[in-house]
Parts: structure tokens; sequence; C-alpha cells
């Protein structure tokens, strides 16, 4: 383990790299490789730079006081640095949506789409202690949603306890929708089967919202929401 996070960084050529940032329980690779983003913005004339989250991909496994909020922050904007860019163009999906929401306030963001970012946090009211004894199987869940949950973070392509310091940190720094608006132009896009998040654009200065087919993960892989993502880049 290493007493600093360090995110990993997948970087595809390109000009003025866009910074792509997944989902819980997901990966660069998963949300972002494989579907084949590099070769869309590649087509578009732009670079990829994707982050694993930690517990996520080939995120390096750190010690638990090295992992927060702010210090993914700091990871989000060293991967700016990376590019040689003093801001960069980011998309989010779901909580990498949640980060890129922050991350926005640091002055380092372009333009921001932001796909499937919930206007609750799932984890508020969560005994975070309970579902580390139920994800180590040291305890049963009270209930199915915290079996669920456990069941999630236990998949084998996941650093379980990794994700459970993760997990400890979000809920330590809780979401809030009235904290940091960004100010940058910003595109809100959910699925027509997910929670629309029309109302929260409107409390922006310099945002839209756009609903696509599918639910929340349906609606990252559809074409309206890659065509729509990557029209509002430029």
């Amino acid at each position: 383990m290493t007493s600093q996070l360090r995110l990993a960084v997948h970087s595809f050529p390109g000009e003025r790299p866009v910074l792509l940032v997944h989902g819980f329980t997901s990966s660069a690779q998963i949300d972002w490789i494989e579907p084949g983003w590099p070769q869309a913005l590649a087509a578009r004339g732009r670079g990829t730079v994707a982050v694993d989250l930690p517990g996520h991909g080939s995120c390096p496994a750190a010690d638990r006081d090295a992992i927060s909020v702010s210090a993914i922050i700091a990871g989000l904007v060293a991967a700016i640095d990376s590019t040689g860019q003093d801001e960069a163009d980011v998309i989010g999906y779901s909580l990498g949506a949640r980060l890129a929401w922050p991350l926005a306030a640091t002055g380092r963001v372009g333009r921001l789409v932001l796909e499937g970012l919930g206007t609750t946090d799932p984890l508020a009211g969560m005994d975070i202690e309970l579902l580390r004894a139920v994800a180590k199987g040291e305890a049963e869940a009270p209930d199915p949603d915290l079996a669920e949950f456990a069941a999630w973070i236990c998949q084998p392509h996941l650093d379980r306890d990794q994700m459970l310091l993760l997990i400890e940190a979000l809920a330590a720094e809780p979401f809030d929708a009235g904290a940091d608006l960004p100010t940058v132009p910003t595109l809100f896009v959910s699925g027509t089967e997910d929670d629309p998040v029309d109302e929260l654009a409107a409390t922006l200065p310099n945002a839209k919202y756009l609903p696509v087919p599918g639910d929340h993960r349906g609606a990252l892989m559809s074409a309206e929401f890659r065509a729509a993502a990557l029209d509002f880049l430029r």
C-alpha cells in the first residue's frame, strides 16, 4: 500500500484530452475504454485521459488516511496536469459525476458533462461499520438493500477493502448539490428510466438538461448520450 493516494491514469493521444471519470463498482476500462470512447474522441481530434478510482480497476491500494473526497479531487487535478493543460473538459458518470461536481470548483474544468448524477446521497444513513462486517462475512445483513450493496463491493474485479475505505470517505463528505455549484458550461444527462435532474440543472447559471433513452446504465451506453456529449464538448 501507499500512504499517498494515486489514481490509475489511462491516456490516449490527441489534442485537448478529455477527462473521463467512471461510475461506482465499474472502471475506466468498463465504462469508457471498452465502449470505444477514446476512439470516438479521437475522431473529433480529442485525446482521452481516463482514471480508475480507489478500489476500482488498476488504482493502487492506499492507506486508510490517504483516501478522502478531497484527495480524490486532488488526484483528478493531477490527471489534468498530466495532459499539460490548465483545464480539461470532463465527463463523469454516476459516482464520477458526483466527483466531477466539486472538481469544477477547482477552476480546472472547461466544459462539464454529468451523466447519471443522483440528487440524493445513497450512503446517507447507512451503517458503514455494519456494511463492512457484512461484506467481510462477519455479520448478516438486516435488510436486502444492505445485502445487495455488500454484494456489489465484493465483486471479483474490485478491491473489497479499498472499496470500503472509499465508501467511508464518501460518507464522511456527503454530496451537497447546493454547494460548489459549477459555473462552467454544464450538460446534465439522465436516462428516461432513471431519476431526472432537470430541476437541479435549472439551479446552475450555465447548464442544460437532456434526457436520453435507457435506465441508469443504459443511458451511459446509449448512442444518444455519446453524440450529445461529443457535440457539447466541441
